[in-house]
């Protein structure tokens, strides 16, 4: 007899445990792995995992992963939790699955781009600078120009890397992306 595991939001639990793994690696490479320059920027790879479950799982399962990363990283080194800033990573997985469901009949490279460069702008560009602006009382328009021009080419780096990652066909398959 099989029975069907059905995991509330998630849908299964292959999808659960996968996620897991989107919000651990999201940690590892965001807050451990992430190569500061300044005080002000900082390029990692955080927000590839959150826009790999948003491509794969969906819209809701982008915005989860996103949330449970910010706030689990936060905790995990003694980050206050900026609600601001987790709502910026939600908005990231939100707008990546949904930007990657809308934009179906575009090149893979295009849709890509776009799917990573609209979740950026509106989630790191806008919402987290607002909100790390009023958590250290930083100037917005000096912040915002920074963190733009740091999010150019961290959103360069992310379309880069999931372009070459969703050209395997593997890796297409094993996340069941189309």
């Amino acid at each position: 007899m099989r029975t069907k595991q059905k995991v509330a939001l998630f849908g299964s639990l292959r999808t659960l445990v996968v996620s897991s793994i989107f919000v651990a690696l999201s940690i590892i490479l965001g807050k451990y792995l992430a190569i500061p320059v300044g005080n002000i920027m900082r390029f990692s790879f955080e927000s590839l995992p959150v826009l790999l479950a948003g491509f794969s799982f969906g819209p809701l399962v982008g915005m989860a992963v996103g949330i449970v990363a910010d706030l689990l990283g936060s905790l995990l080194r003694g980050y206050d939790i900026n609600l601001t800033v987790t709502l910026g990573a939600a908005v990231i997985g939100l707008g990546g699955g949904l930007c990657y469901r809308l934009f179906r009949s575009l090149p893979d490279l295009a849709r890509i781009i776009l799917s990573v460069v609209i979740p950026h702008l509106i989630g790191s560009v806008l919402i987290k600078t607002v909100g790390l602006s009023l958590h250290y009382t930083t100037p917005l328009p000096a912040l915002m120009l920074w963190r733009l021009l740091n999010y150019i080419i961290v959103a360069a780096m992310d379309a880069t890397a999931l372009y070459l990652l969703l050209k395997s066909k593997t890796v297409r398959h094993h996340l069941s992306i189309q």
